[in-house]
């Protein structure tokens, strides 16, 4: 399928490694020109930290001057913290939201003038499945992603005038080095695959395939969701189940 996304200008936010790094190469072996962000220095990368709306706008201004339009915005950066609330750290939780929240706030209010010029945009917000079911001992990171689910929609409605989808996503169990689960041990892994209807991990490609797909024309209708990008997690009471008889 021809997704038609040469020569579209790219923003991915994160792109140093994992996921975010997987997503920018997707872009780019579809024709598109892809400008890397994230905090620190990395070859290919420019250091941008999200958490400054200065900085944010900065590089968003060199970038609208250096090629005349800004079409598509990813938003995958995002940080992971762990511990009962009972005994949260108060700045880890505002930590969290001040990358994983406010950082997406900064990133969309810096391109949204840029793509109401072209009136045609692309905003794709890194959510988690997460934000669909919260998991123990991570309540500052599962709040923010539905934080992050629900500014999406709102945004997704105040720019459909403009030409502008926004959308969510939300990956599942895809190893990186934040979350580890290639770490874990062969009981561990078995539990954590038995809540997939697809019995495997994902990988960071799929993701990037499916956020081409909805930077696209192709995907012009589709707006103010989240796309779940979890292999079926939980689609099921028993996704494992599938697996053994009498169903395999």
């Amino acid at each position: 399928m021809e997704l038609g996304l040469q020569d579209r200008v790219v923003i991915v936010t994160g792109a140093a490694r994992g996921i975010g790094a997987a997503i920018a190469d997707g872009f780019e072996a579809e024709g598109a020109t892809v400008v890397r962000l994230d905090v620190g220095e990395a070859a290919g990368v420019r250091s941008c930290d999200v958490t400054s709306a200065t900085a944010v706008r900065s590089v968003v201004a060199d970038v609208d001057a250096e090629f005349g339009r800004i079409d598509v915005l990813v938003n995958n950066a995002g940080i992971l913290a762990e511990g009962p609330l009972e005994t949260m750290d108060p700045a880890l939780w505002q930590r969290t939201f001040d990358v994983n929240v406010t950082g997406v706030l900064h990133t969309c209010q810096a391109v949204i003038p840029v793509m109401k010029r072209a009136r045609w945009g692309r905003i794709l917000n890194a959510a988690s499945f997460a934000a669909i079911m919260p998991s123990l001992g991570a309540a500052a990171y599962s709040a923010s992603k539905a934080a992050v689910a629900q500014m999406s929609r709102t945004l997704a409605g105040e720019l459909g005038a403009w030409g502008i989808t926004v959308n969510s996503y939300a990956p599942g169990m895809v190893p990186t080095g934040m979350n580890r689960f290639a770490d874990l041990d062969d009981d561990a892994t078995a539990r954590r695959l038995d809540q997939l209807t697809i019995r495997r991990w994902g990988t960071p490609e799929e993701i990037a395939d499916a956020l081409c797909f909805l930077a696209s024309e192709r995907a012009g209708y589709i707006t103010g969701t989240m796309v779940d990008l979890s292999g079926g997690k939980f689609a099921t009471q028993d996704p494992g189940g599938g697996y053994r008889a009498p169903y395999a």
